[in-house]
């Protein structure tokens, strides 16, 4: 204690403050009061609200255009919001460990799934990722990682006791984890396919995989996306552009891979501090393709401005640290696994969004959670911050029975009883003060039975007094 007091004096004050700042947001020993159940939430809510905004404003050109209603896609996102705050306020109240009856048939079912839609999926702007169910378009990878997260923890909880040996760490969560990765880049989808290996990443961090075998995995893992992407001439393009150079072959038919991303950065650009207005947007009139998807962070840049992504990117960080408190509080391996993967997912993937909007990373084709349109990875993103409540309803639950006996009412129910000893001590110290001292052997049994010599002392039921007297005497 004495070092480390001794080390934080002895540490600039700008990092100190920043320390203590930190430590006082994350707070990963103290109780929980609640705060990061309600800031979740209202989290959550924001960035739905914010994103049901955007894909109205967004979309509403080109579905004028293509004919339909301008509130087509706007309608389409609230009726899918609303499933999926239903899903979330289920998974919210029910326990997490019940979910691990889920985990192998979530697993089979995401693998059947993914399977058909490679036989009989719709390909869209070149990937095959969605099936028609009952009239409705579903993507089946997005729900695949939080039931591969599930499946994850599940396995991992149960081989807590071996997680040092490299086979049982390993195996079979890195082999079913890629398998999944290659069903989903077999419909040419590799953002999905890294945030997918991202998950499994996540997850084996989180069970404390030995560091060596953490770091095997993860070279394992990179290798894999780096296969994907260099068997793919678009994905290479998009990386030499990426890059600043420009192939031959990426411009022999008259492609431009740069694109989307300067009219983004356009559009960012043009915003300025608070934006052009609601609805104002200039790029979103066929400029940025997918403007109302992938690229929405863009429009939302131009519209509400500087001051809007900052919104938006305080919403995130709120949701990040909130989570992190929720995940470092757990004990068990299953909440911690669980909750930590789906933390790593949803501000892992929100993250690549962005830097790939503004340039920083290639554009891969990766939906912002929350804000962009999309039924099934709003519906997946909104159930996994289900579970996440769940483990701070936990929180708070064993919090308030933790504070129970500490707290006012055990003081309250202390006092009163130590009152009620006392009053009840007070006749029998008179009496003890007023009563004669015993010796002998009187006095070594008063001292082992104290109550046998006193009911000894008292009259017999119906002696009389004279009686009485005489057997004292005797005595």
């Amino acid at each position: 204690m004495a070092g480390t007091a001794q080390r934080d004096r002895g540490a600039p004050a700008p990092l100190q403050g920043a320390a203590r700042l930190w430590l006082r947001l994350v707070k990963p020993t103290g109780s929980s009061s609640g705060a990061s159940y309600y800031l979740i939430l209202a989290a959550t809510l924001a960035l739905t609200a914010i994103g049901v905004m955007m894909v109205l404003s967004a979309s509403s050109v080109e579905s004028i255009a293509a004919g339909e209603s301008p509130y087509t896609a706007a309608l389409k996102q609230s009726l899918f919001g609303l499933a999926g705050l239903a899903g979330m306020m289920v998974l919210s109240r029910i326990n997490v460990r019940w979910l691990k009856r889920l985990a192998w048939p979530g697993i089979g079912a995401t693998v059947v799934l993914l399977v058909l839609v490679q036989v009989i999926g719709r390909r869209v702007l070149g990937n095959r990722n969605w099936i028609d169910i009952a009239g409705f378009s579903l993507q089946p990878s997005e729900f695949a990682k939080l039931l591969l997260a599930l499946w994850m923890a599940t396995i991992l909880n149960k081989k807590a006791a071996l997680l040092d040996n490299w086979v049982h760490a390993l195996v079979p969560v890195v082999p079913v984890g890629l398998a999944v990765a290659l069903l989903v880049i077999w419909g040419h989808d590799l953002g999905t396919t890294l945030v997918i290996l991202f998950v499994v990443m996540a997850a084996l961090f989180y069970a404390g995989v030995p560091t060596k075998l953490f770091v095997a995995s993860g070279l394992l893992l990179a290798v894999g996306a780096a296969g994907f992407a260099i068997t793919s001439p678009n994905r290479m393009c998009r990386i030499y552009n990426w890059v600043g150079q420009n192939p031959d072959f990426c411009t022999a038919d008259g492609g431009d891979f740069g694109y989307q991303v300067q009219n983004g950065l356009q559009g960012l650009a043009s915003g300025g501090w608070f934006g052009v207005g609601l609805g104002q947007s200039r790029q979103k009139y066929s400029w940025i393709p997918e403007a109302h998807n992938d690229f929405i962070f863009a429009v939302l840049g131009e519209e509400l401005g500087l001051v809007g992504t900052i919104l938006v990117l305080a919403l995130f960080a709120v949701l990040a640290v909130s989570v992190f408190r929720v995940v470092s509080r757990q004990e068990e391996l299953f909440p911690r696994v669980l909750g930590g993967t789906i933390m790593a997912w949803i501000l892992g993937q929100a993250a690549i969004n962005m830097a790939m909007v503004t340039g920083i990373a290639p554009v891969i084709g990766v939906p912002l959670p929350f804000i962009s349109s999309g039924g099934s990875a709003l519906v997946s993103c909104l159930c996994a911050i289900g579970v996440v409540l769940s483990l701070a309803r936990e929180d708070m639950r064993l919090a308030k029975a933790a504070r129970t006996p500490h707290g006012r009412t055990r003081s309250k129910a202390k006092s009163g009883a130590l009152a009620r000893d006392h009053r009840a001590d007070a006749p029998r110290a008179s009496s003890a003060r007023s009563a004669p001292v015993l010796t002998g052997a009187r006095g070594r049994a008063a001292a082992a039975s104290p109550g046998k010599l006193r009911q000894q002392e008292k009259p017999a039921q119906n002696e009389k007094p004279a009686q009485y007297q005489k057997r004292k005497a005797t005595r």
